[in-house]
């Protein structure tokens, strides 16, 4: 009786391990391929507008500050 019990319950968590890695797979297939999609959008609003996904997600001045300070353009720069 408690094999039948053991060999039941291995069985249970072999098929949840199963399904769980299953569910993963599908999830991080979706993922990747969202990353994906987004970034062709990033690439194609790039091509069509002229500015660069940074400045297309809001942080074009923070670039813009950094590339004036690694040129010593402005005064406050370290």
């Amino acid at each position: 009786m408690a094999n039948q019990q053991a060999n039941e319950k291995w069985f249970q968590d072999s098929a949840a391990h199963s399904i769980h890695t299953e569910q993963l797979a599908q999830v991080e297939r979706f993922n990747g391929r969202a990353a994906m999609l987004g970034f062709v959008i990033g690439v194609l609003t790039e091509a069509l507008t002229g500015q660069g996904i940074i400045h297309q997600i809001g942080l074009g001045p923070l670039v813009d500050g950094y590339a004036a300070c690694s040129t010593k353009m402005l005064p406050f720069c370290f």
